[in-house]
Parts: C-alpha cells; structure tokens; sequence
C-alpha cells in the first residue's frame, strides 16, 4: 500500500514559481511516482514521473524546460518545482504512484493504482 498527501498548491502570478511536495507513506521501493493535472473541463493530463530509484524520469513535452520532478528517499516524498509559471498551468495537481512496470505507459492514468487528493494552482495573468 502507498498513501499519498500533496502540497504547496496556491494561487501565484504568470511567471512565477512553486514547489509543489508529494508526501509518500508505505512501500517505496520499486514505486513509480508521477504528477497529473486536471484543469477545469479537461482530461487528466501527465505532467511528470520517475522512479523511486531516480533512474527513469519523464516529461509531458508541454512542460520541458519549465518543471522538474525530483524524489527524497530520506524524506519520503517527490517534489515538482514548476517555473515560469503560465495561466493554462492552473488545474488541480495530483500525485499518483504505481509499482514499477516497464510494460505500463507511464502517461495513462488508469495504470495507477494510488493517488492523492490533489493540490490546487491557479496562476493569474
């Protein structure tokens, strides 16, 4: 089992930046942690993931260049630092985490089977 709690959401300007923290309980080892995003109206969409080992990272191409994704194993927890932030960023962000599969695409949301409750950004312009 793997509990997940995410943090750091809140409301900042266009250009700005934020740290958002994914608290991480229960196994570790061989977990896949990801950050989706959900805005209004929209699909769920993949932003970013790695594996707890830090040797597979991924981006969504819409936010190459602009976040990073990062775990601490000693913290327990994987951050995504988002900078220069833009008004379409505003969604919901959600931590998901699954059991390392190099068969699963790591995009599709329904190949997760934890997720955090979600912490919200909304960037005005």
């Amino acid at each position: 089992q793997v509990q997940l709690v995410e943090s750091g959401g809140g409301l900042v300007q266009a250009g700005g930046s934020l740290r958002l923290s994914c608290a991480v309980s229960g196994r570790t080892f061989s977990t896949f942690a990801t950050w989706f995003r959900q805005a209004p109206g929209k699909e769920r969409e993949f932003v970013a993931g790695i594996r707890w080992s830090g040797d597979y990272i991924y981006y969504a191409d819409s936010v190459k260049g602009r976040f990073t994704i990062s775990r601490d194993n000693a913290a327990n927890a994987v951050y995504l630092q988002i900078n220069s932030l833009k008004p379409e960023d505003t969604a919901v962000y959600y931590c998901a985490a699954r059991y390392w599969s190099a068969g699963l695409y790591y995009g599709d949301s329904n190949n997760y089977n934890y997720w955090g409750r979600g912490t919200q950004v909304t960037v005005s312009s």
